[in-house]
């Protein structure tokens, strides 16, 4: 009898042979959802997990791990699954479940008790009349309402790779670029999660909120400049803290777009560092802000002038996977429809089979904007398909199959601009793992 995984928290155990699989191979193979962005390469540290039982089990940590380690200051219990090589009885429990987390660990890399100056792009969103909202309606309708306004706002901030900085009564606050990254790529994620809050609130409107007859308008202000990081606070409370002038005025934006009766305004120092030619820009505004002694140039975003294939896929995730169950099973009766011969490569329970499909869905919009190692993961992918009995032949059915399901779950909350963002994305994907899968 081989040697066994246990996975704490779903209470599952397999079973393996001893050998060179890692312990994100054993997850992979036995249909068990184990992020891992970066293809397990060793680079993104997303596969990470406790080990509770068994370290003696495991190889020594890599060079790689070390370093990990002594970066991110992770105690001795935590090993990277795509390093961990098992020779006997492991009990674990994955630390990162979904990819919304993984912006999170950008946090890890800021300075611990003191601040650095990194140049970042800053955006407050806040809810229009929250104040009448409030004394008109019961505390738990607008305890609804915001954790609805947060959660349906937030996403797009996670999407963008951004960090969810703080949440202010009816404000959120989203910062890009805390670990690098050039100017132009973090302002034109902050532009996209600004557009894409637009798309959420008006899709939470027409749905969640709908029946409480309520609908909800922000206003959103993005600013660009450099400002400290830090852990800072009480030695036994330090908390992940963005302080200095550009953040103030990323606040003080938003408020002006009350009083321009815009809905998003960018400063110059973001209009400056994007590619005019990719957005479209309405009114121009000079306005002196509070606490400033100089008016500001300030610009109203009205959105890219061609597709943004990101914001595409982003908008319509959410929707789409809000049954990830439903959308499997559909996802699936149509392949096996198109091509009934692939149903022998599915021995596993299509239940998991369908919560892996979901889960690497969900994993590819949220890394377009990580493209080095949304690369890297697609190519493992390629490869492990191939071991499963995946030919070339079969990814234009898998295609098909998913653009109809697309467009079947979505019904009318798509455009045209919609499905052709999936077609762009499913080309590349398809063509990525490909490429890697049949390379000679």
């Amino acid at each position: 009898m081989g040697s066994k995984i246990t996975y704490s928290a779903i209470n599952r155990q397999v079973e393996f042979n001893t050998g060179s699989n890692t312990l994100l191979d054993i997850s992979i193979a036995n249909s068990i959802p184990h992020l891992h962005e970066c293809g397990g390469g060793g680079v993104c540290t997303t596969c990470r997990v406790r080990v509770l039982d068994g370290t003696q089990n495991l190889s020594p940590k890599t060079e790689f791990e070390n370093a990990s380690c002594q970066t991110r200051k992770w105690d001795p219990s935590i090993r990277l699954a795509c390093q961990a090589r098992p020779k006997g009885d492991v009990t674990l429990q994955r630390l990162i479940w979904s990819s919304g987390e993984v912006n999170n660990l950008q946090k890890e890399l800021a300075p611990n008790g003191r601040a650095e100056e990194r140049p970042i792009a800053i955006l407050f969103c806040d809810i229009r009349n929250f104040t009448s909202l409030s004394s008109h309606n019961l505390n738990f309708d607008i305890a609804y309402m915001l954790n609805k306004f947060y959660t349906a706002l937030g996403e797009p901030i996670l999407m963008n790779n951004g960090i969810i900085y703080q949440y202010v009564g009816d404000e959120i606050i989203g910062v890009f670029g805390t670990t690098g990254g050039t100017a132009q790529k973090n302002c034109e994620d902050a532009i996209r999660a600004g557009l894409g809050m637009q798309y959420a609130l008006d899709s939470l409107n027409r749905t969640d909120l709908k029946d409480i007859e309520i609908k909800l308008k922000s206003g959103i202000g993005i600013n660009f400049g450099t400002a400290f990081i830090g852990h800072l606070g009480h030695p036994t409370h330090k908390q992940f803290s963005v302080i200095g002038d550009p953040v103030n005025v990323a606040s003080r934006i938003q408020n002006e777009t009350k009083a321009t009766n815009t809905n998003i305004l960018i400063s110059d120092t973001v209009f400056e560092h994007m590619d005019n030619d990719k957005v479209v820009i309405g009114r121009n505004f000079l306005n002196k802000l509070s606490g400033k002694d100089d008016p500001l140039n300030l610009y109203e975003l009205i959105g890219f002038k061609n597709m943004d294939l990101q914001l595409e896929l982003q908008s319509s995730m959410n929707i789409m996977l809000n049954d990830e169950v439903a959308f499997a099973k559909i996802f699936y009766d149509k392949v096996f429809k198109l091509a009934p011969f692939v149903r022998a490569l599915f021995r596993n329970n299509m239940t998991d089979q369908g919560r892996l499909l979901t889960h690497m869905l969900g994993g590819i919009v949220y890394s377009l904007s990580r493209p080095a190692h949304l690369k890297k993961g697609l190519a493992k992918l390629g490869k492990s398909h191939v071991q499963y009995g995946v030919k070339a032949e079969y990814y234009p059915v898998v295609k098909q199959a998913m653009i109809e399901t697309i467009d079947e779950v979505l019904g009318d909350n798509k455009s045209p601009k919609t499905i052709d963002a999936w077609n762009s994305a499913l080309d590349f994907v398809i063509d990525t793992m490909k490429a890697h899968a049949y390379s000679q």
